[in-house]
């Protein structure tokens, strides 16, 4: 797997930028995980949108999912140029009905339910969830295929069922919304030492800390995980790209 950072920002994007947006790929499958604010602008130097196969949503806040409609009115200019003949799945949760059911804008976009207690295939790629701790109903992925593992943790505050959730992945990408002396919990989020905790309990191979503030040194939350966690920890940056 192919794994390309579009957008890593928390609320909101800074200037060139995108909120939180992530391309996977395998032998030219391409998976969104996520759509947010910016992403589309973003996406389109590292693939063209009708090369799109599919999109799968943590939840439904705004930095997570702000650009879903552009990318659905892409889908329909798309198939009217006939650049693609395929209309765009959507994977989402549904346990937000009214969030949900926006999701799907026929022939150009359709929605479909990921079941959280199940295994979800979507193309070659294999996706297991768990619930986080965040102020709206949102999911981990735990994301599969031929023995290499990325977990992608979405929105949270810390929570121990992570260490057993990432187990071994070699690849973390952990929201890290604020520095250590700082408590994200109120807020539905972690901090550095939290993210870097879960990297160390779950002997995960490579921890990429995402979702960042918009404020402070950024260089403070690295030094800050490796302070608790002895493997490679990776800063998020646009365009920065992880082959697993």
């Amino acid at each position: 797997m192919k794994l390309t950072i579009i957008g890593h920002w928390g609320a909101y994007p800074e200037a060139n930028e995108a909120t939180s947006c992530y391309l996977l790929e395998h032998e030219g499958f391409k998976l969104l995980v996520d759509c947010g604010s910016g992403a589309l602008s973003q996406l389109q130097h590292f693939c063209k949108l009708e090369e799109l196969d599919a999109v799968i949503l943590s939840h439904y806040h705004h930095d997570h999912i702000a650009d879903i409609g552009p990318l659905q009115y892409s889908r329909q200019v798309a198939l009217a140029l006939k650049t693609t003949e395929k209309p765009l799945p959507i994977y989402g949760h549904p346990y937000d009905q009214s969030e949900f059911q926006k999701l799907a804008k026929p022939p150009h976009t359709l929605s479909f339910i990921y079941n959280d207690e199940h295994e979800t295939k979507i193309g070659p790629i294999s996706i297991t969830f768990l619930e986080t701790e965040h102020k709206a109903r949102c999911y981990a992925m735990r994301i599969e295929l031929k023995g290499k593992t990325i977990v992608y943790t979405a929105d949270s505050s810390y929570k121990e069922e992570f260490n057993t959730f990432a187990k071994n992945c070699d690849l973390l990408i952990c929201e890290t919304s604020f520095y250590a002396h700082q408590d994200g919990k109120p807020y539905g989020h972690m901090n550095s030492t939290e993210a870097a905790t879960i990297a160390k309990d779950a002997s995960v191979k490579k921890l990429v800390l995402t979702h960042l503030p918009h404020f402070g040194e950024h260089s403070q939350l690295v030094n800050e995980a490796k302070a608790v966690f002895s493997g490679e920890v990776v800063l998020a940056k646009k365009g920065l790209t992880f082959e697993v």
